[in-house]
């Protein structure tokens, strides 16, 4: 897929699946701009996409803030006034029993992934929508469709974006505009070699996901070809959410 001349902004993106999907784009031709809070590891995830020949620009943006993020899509808008594609990947979770749980780290939790959410689709769609049109794609997580003990925040907020993209794909479908949420599963950032082989082996496709499974669902999405994709939640979870798994 070619996404030349498309211009990307990626939230949360100095790391992990954000950073992978911003690499994705920009060697499928894009220019990305990376938004993060981590000023440091953001211009780092910039200068290295750069050095492999890519065109890329990094912001700091606090998704939380109203201010933060007009000012975010201003910059990424530039000159010619568009954004043509908006990846929602910024995004934290708190693990607390519910029992024990503050409402100031809720109000974090949801304020990060909820609104932030939120705040990037609509100040990105003012302007697809006086450019002829985009595509948005919201990071949910299979914690909206299943639980660990102590994730309530979390998956309140992963929930909350499935709901929010279907309800934002009606909104925004008259002015062309697509969007869709991924919830993926186990995506391994960290150390994949030091993965045990029951870790595997909980997926039925055999192995523990990467976040260049993410990066290509992405693609996938916002693809222009793919206009008539939206409203989904696109599961990308090696199939761990579809496999019963006892005990012995």
């Amino acid at each position: 897929m070619s996404f030349e001349n498309k211009k990307v902004v990626i939230t949360g993106a100095a790391q992990g699946i954000g950073k992978g999907v911003a690499e994705a784009y920009a060697k499928a031709g894009a220019h990305v701009i990376l938004a993060d809070i981590d000023a440091e590891l953001g211009a780092a995830a910039a200068a290295a996409i750069r050095q492999d020949g890519g065109r890329a620009d990094f912001f700091v943006c606090d998704v939380k803030s109203e201010a933060s993020v007009q000012e975010l899509m201003k910059q990424a808008a530039g000159e010619d006034e568009t954004v043509d594609i908006l990846i929602n990947n910024a995004g934290l979770g708190i693990w607390k029993s519910p029992l024990e749980l503050g409402l100031d780290e809720w109000d974090h939790v949801l304020n990060t992934n909820a609104r932030g959410c939120f705040l990037c689709a609509r100040e990105a769609a003012k302007y697809m929508r006086n450019s002829g049109g985009g595509s948005i794609v919201n990071l949910a997580s299979t914690r909206a469709l299943m639980s660990e003990p102590n994730s309530e925040a979390y998956a309140a907020s992963k929930g909350a974006i499935v709901a929010l993209s279907h309800a934002l794909a009606v909104s925004l479908g008259p002015d062309g505009i697509m969007v869709n949420c991924i919830s993926p599963g186990w995506i391994e950032n960290g150390d994949y070699g030091a993965l045990r082989p029951e870790d595997h082996q909980q997926h039925p496709a055999g192995r523990v996901g990467k976040a260049d499974d993410i990066a290509r669902a992405c693609l996938y999405l916002t693809s222009p070809d793919n206009d008539f994709v939206t409203g989904v939640n696109l599961v990308v979870d090696g199939g761990m959410t579809r496999k019963m798994i006892y005990e012995e």
